[in-house]
């Protein structure tokens, strides 16, 4: 049976398998000082056009949002988020555990709108006893968001003015940056991301590796320490050359960004054939995650034959669906699932 219901179902790109084996017996420095895991920092700064940058390598999504905003914040800071946020609604607190509050504000499209971030911070101030409160401290923000919806420069730029402004960082979590870097009509890749955020990190785990995500700080005020708070909350990978090597795979010869476009024009297929057919998209996403209107006993049906994700119901015998595209996904599955419709 087809699954569409996630993008890191599979093991990880043949050429990322490939390279692991054939290198498998080498003897190299551990902790991320090893050969491939340098090649793939000095790849990455290039690709992000920021040379000073500081790249760092850890396993996960939820361990690098938790280890970054850690070192970001100050102990009385929090940070804001829209309420549809991955660090608010299913990372089981990995934040607060640290010590940090999240401020959440209401999502437009799973996106914080710059002037609702501007009134929360002006009212924020505004209260004279806001010593008493959470200080906000950082905006987090996910590209793509959880509904599959990107940020446009423009939006970037004010986020990062107001983080000036306030006295705050900026935080992009990239668990899925792959294919926003690849969707169409999008004015944002890796340069003006690193230009605008303080840290972000580039997912691997959905996008092609087996696991691991780079953490890329972009201000020098950032992450010096990082290595150590790396260790401090357990992050810090002995073997580090099996992260190092696979983002070394995976930036040479466009092989990231190659494998995110291979995802979105499945998913943008998808799309076109779904609204030939009459089926109403929630929102207009052009990434790997596309959300669409069905009747219950047409879900039922697909189910029977398909597994794609039930987001919830919509009234009237209607449900919210996500059908979601990866690196792996084949023309055949697209298809099957096309004829099911």
């Amino acid at each position: 049976m087809y699954r569409f219901n996630c993008d890191y179902l599979e093991g990880a790109h043949p050429e990322i398998i490939r390279r692991l084996s054939e290198t498998n017996l080498q003897q190299t420095a551990s902790y991320g000082a090893d050969e491939y895991s340098e090649r793939a920092r000095e790849k990455i700064k290039t690709a992000c056009q920021c040379p000073n940058a500081k790249v760092y390598f850890l396993v996960g999504g939820t361990q690098s949002n938790y280890a970054v905003l850690d070192s970001l914040l100050k102990n009385y800071e929090g940070v804001i988020s829209a309420d549809t946020g991955h660090i608010n609604v299913h990372e089981a607190g990995a934040i607060e555990f640290s010590g940090h509050k999240i401020l959440t504000i209401p999502a437009h499209d799973g996106k914080l709108d710059p002037c609702d971030v501007e009134k929360y911070l002006n009212s924020f101030y505004a209260d004279g006893t806001y010593p008493h409160m959470v200080r906000p401290g950082a905006i987090y923000i996910s590209h793509p968001s959880e509904y599959g919806t990107l940020y446009t420069k423009d939006q970037l730029i004010s986020l990062r003015e107001l983080c000036d402004r306030f006295g705050m960082k900026l935080y992009l979590d990239g668990a899925r940056l792959g294919y926003g870097l690849a969707a169409e009509n999008t004015d944002v890749g890796l340069p003006e991301i690193a230009k605008y955020c303080h840290a972000f990190y580039i997912g691997g785990t959905k996008v092609g590796a087996l696991f691991g995500e780079a953490v890329v700080f972009t201000d020098e005020s950032d992450g010096n320490y990082f290595f150590t708070e790396m260790k401090q909350h357990g992050a810090l990978l002995a073997k580090g050359r099996i992260l190092g090597l696979q983002f070394d795979t995976l930036f040479t010869d466009d092989l990231y960004f190659n494998i995110g476009r291979h995802a979105i024009s499945l998913a943008m297929k998808i799309k076109r054939e779904f609204t030939k057919k009459g089926y109403l998209t929630y929102l207009d996403s052009y990434t790997n995650q596309q959300f669409f209107i069905l009747e219950e006993s047409k879900l039922c049906e697909l189910l029977e034959k398909v597994i794609i994700d039930d987001w919830g119901p919509m009234g009237a015998g209607k449900r919210l669906v996500r059908i979601t595209t990866s690196w792996a996904t084949t023309e055949e599955a697209v298809d099957y699932l096309i004829s099911l419709i």
